[in-house]
């Protein structure tokens, strides 16, 4: 795997010890995390705040004598974008300014990048003007100007019943269209495999692309390592996630359609030592509660446990369509007059009269915190999406006895699987509170038992 650099900063860095700026054992410290985490040495010592980006910004412009330019509130000359594309402006971490005669002066993370500087030449046909900018207020701008806008385009299924993602490796020039073709025609393979997941991991030829069904893993091919950088910050663009980030986990989501139906897929990127891992998740979107469960009794059964406080527990093994069965519930069956709310990590699609909350860590929206000031919203239905902590377990359990209707979901393979895991000591209270279970064994098994047969099967 090639390592990200940064030839200005590589070139100067002792230049910030000598200058007492930095200590040496700072400069090799931060030297390691930028090999292991592979991302640029100068965005290592803005990360672990032994430089500001304004202090280094103006280190540079005295060292090299290259003016800087504050891309805040800067508003760019928007045909000047019709000369250095997406993918160039991504992979450079350049953005063209302005444009006085022949001369095309350009925001720069690093100025003593010949080669970069050599192509837009080749390109354009002009005199380039460097001036230095920080890399991440430039693929900030990057992402606002070059409008990726988080859109693929539809994907139509119904044609080509041989389609592999790796036709489409070698189509064309490896620029942003390509990049989002290739992303678009890997879509479009796990579709018609009805794969649920996709998984991007580095391994030593590149990039592997990773589908899972039916709770097995299988690698459909690699993207090759040139590709890497440039395709994991277009996903990551696709997906508002920063592209600027790579050393802290990150989620998102990203709407498409498929064969004229939205579907909505979660992204999450995650660092390793290797690189980032990202995985998208694929949600269809929810069926009308009819089509889940044909048994009208069953359907009243529900509607009435809805007006009753206590705890819904929808139990399946991974990828069993439990999140599919609650939008149902929500979707369809919320009584009219209450309040339902959901607390997600990410909000799937959006569900008539119900208010959904989609979690957000990079501005300390936790769950923790969320469960510290739902109460106040007075809701009457809460579908917390999963909880994995004594802590959360106590918390429903005590919302439940506040006359609340709580909806969550289980991981359990079978029946048997959950009432072992129910056997511990920390779900006693827990327990008790389930006013019912819905076990998902597939799309065409759904088991329902309300309070009565609960005290039978499971308590």
């Amino acid at each position: 795997m090639d390592l990200v650099t940064n030839k200005t900063i590589d070139k100067l860095k002792y230049d910030l010890v000598r200058s007492n700026i930095i200590t040496f054992e700072d400069i090799e410290k931060a030297q390691e995390v930028a090999n292991v985490q592979n991302i640029n040495l100068g965005q290592v010592l803005i990360n672990k705040k032994l430089i500001t980006e304004h202090d280094l910004l103006k280190f540079l412009e005295e060292k090299l004598h290259i003016p800087s330019v504050d891309l805040e509130d800067y508003e760019i000359d928007k045909k000047c974008l019709n000369f250095i594309s997406y993918n160039e402006a991504a992979t450079y971490k350049i953005l063209p300014l302005f444009e006085i005669e022949d001369i095309l002066t350009i925001a720069m993370a690093d100025p003593l990048d010949l080669f970069a500087i050599d192509k837009i030449i080749e390109r354009t046909n002009k005199t380039i003007e460097p001036v230095l900018g920080t890399e991440k207020s430039i693929l900030k701008k990057i992402n606002e100007y070059y409008e990726l806008s988080g859109k693929v385009q539809d994907i139509e299924t119904k044609t080509d019943p041989d389609f592999k993602w790796q036709d489409e490796l070698h189509n064309d020039e490896p620029d942003e269209e390509h990049l989002q073709n290739l992303f678009r025609a890997i879509l479009k393979h796990a579709i018609k495999d009805e794969a649920h997941q996709l998984y991007f991991e580095h391994n030593e030829e590149g990039l592997s692309v990773n589908f899972k069904k039916k709770g097995e893993i299988y690698t459909t091919g690699t993207i090759p390592s040139l590709l890497i950088n440039p395709f994991i910050r277009m996903i990551k663009t696709l997906c508002a996630l920063d592209p600027t980030v790579s050393e802290v986990p990150q989620s998102g989501k990203l709407n498409f359609n498929v064969d004229s139906i939205a579907l909505t897929a979660s992204i999450s990127a995650f660092p390793t030592i290797n690189g980032e891992r990202i995985v998208l998740k694929i949600y269809h979107p929810p069926k009308k509660i009819e089509e889940l469960i044909p048994d009208e009794e069953k359907i009243n059964t529900l509607k009435s446990i809805l007006n009753t406080p206590g705890i819904i527990l929808v139990s399946g093994g991974a990828l069993s369509g439990k999140t599919h069965f609650v939008y149902s519930i929500l979707n369809d069956l919320t009584p009219k007059n209450t309040i339902a709310m959901t607390l997600e990590s990410v909000a799937k699609y959006k569900l008539k009269n119900t208010l959904q909350c989609e979690l957000n860590e990079s501005v300390g929206f936790n769950m923790d915190k969320a469960m510290r000031f739902i109460e106040f919203q007075s809701p009457d239905i809460i579908y917390f999406e999963g909880i994995a902590t004594k802590e959360g377990l106590d918390f429903l359990t005590s919302l439940s006895l506040k006359d609340k209707t709580l909806i969550t979901e289980f991981l359990a393979d079978n029946m048997e699987d959950l009432r072992r895991r129910f056997d511990r000591s920390e779900f006693s209270m827990f327990k008790s509170q389930i006013t019912c279970l819905v076990f998902i064994h597939n799309q065409n098994s759904i088991e329902i038992f309300d309070k009565s047969a609960l005290e039978k099967y499971l308590l």
